[in-house]
C-alpha cells in the first residue's frame, strides 16, 4: 500500500509541472492506474491531485481534457466527498460539459455528474442549482448527432437532479420538457426512451411542468407510448403511466382533463401495466384508472371499472 501511496503522489507532484508533456503522461498513469486499481482511487484523492483535474478540464487538448475528466470518474467511485469540497469542480465540469475538446469528456464529466447524484442526496440541490450544467446537459440531449453513450449518461445525470423537487422547475424553465419529448419522438432505441421518460415522469412532478407539457405535446406522446399497438418497454411503459400521474397529481383541471382525456384512449395499455408492471408500476397505473374511472362515464370505462376493482383488492 505504501508503494502506491508513493506513486500516487509522484504522479500528482508531476500535475503542477511546466511541461506539458509530463503533465499529459502523468494524467495518463493516473487515469489508468484510477480505472484498475480501486485501492489507488483514494490515496490518489489525498495526495491532492483533485483540484489539478479541474484545472485540466479548462485545457483545450483533447487528451488532457480527456484524461482528466475520466480520473475524475474513476474517483467518484469512492471519494466523493473529495470531489465536492474542491472549490471550482463544478465549474470546471461545467466548462467542459459545454466546450468539450472530446466527445469522450463531455461523457465522462456527464457520468461524474450522475455518480455523485445517486450516490448522495445532498448533492442534489448544490449541483441543480447550476442552471450551466443543466444547460449543457439539455444540449447533449437535444443534439441529434451526440453518441448514444453521451446522451444516457446526460439523461441520467438529468434523472439525478430531477429527483429533487426544487430541481424540477428550474428543469422546466430551461427547456427540459421539449427536449425530452423530441427526444422521445425522435429516438427508437429502447435504452434512450426508457432513459428519457424516466426522468420526463421526475420533471412531471411540478405545476410548471403542466404548459410546458402542452406546448411540447407530450401528453400525446405519452399515450402513444401506452397504446398496445406500440412496442414499446416494460419500463418506458411504467414511466408514461408515472408522467402522466404526476400531471394529474401537479397541474390544474386543464391538465388533468387532458390526462383523462388522453388515457380513456389507451386505458387497456394502462390496465396491462396495473397487472403486470413491477410492486410501484402497478400502484401508480391503478391510481391512474382510478382517476380516470371516477371523472368518466363512458362504456368502456364501465367496463374497465370491475377490473380496477379486482385489481385494488388484490
Amino acid at each position: 500500500m505504501e508503494d502506491k501511496r508513493r506513486t500516487a503522489r509522484n504522479l500528482v507532484a508531476k500535475l503542477s509541472s511546466v511541461s506539458e508533456q509530463i503533465r499529459t503522461d502523468a494524467l495518463s498513469e493516473l487515469r489508468q492506474i484510477s480505472k484498475l486499481d480501486p485501492e489507488s482511487r483514494p490515496l490518489i484523492a489525498d495526495a491532492g491531485a483533485v483540484p489539478y483535474l479541474c484545472d485540466s478540464l479548462y485545457s483545450s487538448s483533447p487528451t488532457i481534457q480527456e484524461n482528466s475528466a475520466a480520473t475524475l470518474l474513476n474517483l467518484s467511485i469512492t471519494s466523493r466527498g473529495s470531489l465536492m469540497s474542491t472549490r471550482g469542480l463544478l465549474d470546471a465540469v461545467s466548462h467542459a460539459l459545454s466546450n468539450p475538446a472530446s466527445q469522450a469528456a463531455a461523457q465522462s464529466c456527464a457520468a461524474t455528474l450522475h455518480s455523485l447524484l445517486i450516490a448522495d442526496e445532498s448533492y442534489r440541490p448544490m449541483i441543480g442549482s447550476k442552471r450551466d450544467i443543466v444547460y449543457s446537459l439539455l444540449s447533449i440531449v437535444g443534439d441529434k448527432h451526440a453518441p448514444t453513450r453521451s446522451t444516457k449518461d446526460a439523461l441520467k445525470a438529468l434523472f439525478g437532479i430531477a429527483l429533487y423537487p426544487l430541481n424540477r422547475a428550474s428543469m422546466v424553465g430551461l427547456g427540459a420538457i421539449s427536449a425530452l419529448v423530441s427526444l422521445i419522438v425522435r429516438d427508437a432505441r429502447t435504452g434512450i426512451v426508457e432513459d428519457a421518460t424516466a426522468v420526463l415522469a421526475q420533471v412531471a412532478g411540478c405545476e410548471e411542468s403542466e404548459e410546458a407539457m402542452r406546448k411540447a405535446g407530450g401528453v400525446g406522446v405519452l399515450g402513444d407510448l401506452l397504446d398496445e399497438g406500440t412496442s414499446a418497454s416494460t419500463r418506458t411503459r411504467e414511466n408514461a403511466v408515472a408522467a402522466l400521474l404526476n400531471i394529474t397529481r401537479c397541474g390544474g383541471e386543464r391538465g388533468r382533463r387532458e390526462v383523462r382525456e388522453t388515457v380513456v384512449k389507451v386505458l387497456e395499455g394502462v390496465a396491462v401495466v396495473a397487472e403486470n408492471g413491477s410492486g410501484k408500476g402497478k400502484a401508480k397505473a391503478v391510481e391512474l384508472l382510478k382517476f380516470v374511472v371516477d371523472g368518466n362515464g363512458n362504456n368502456q370505462v364501465r367496463e374497465l371499472r370491475f377490473k380496477l376493482d379486482k385489481l385494488m383488492i388484490s
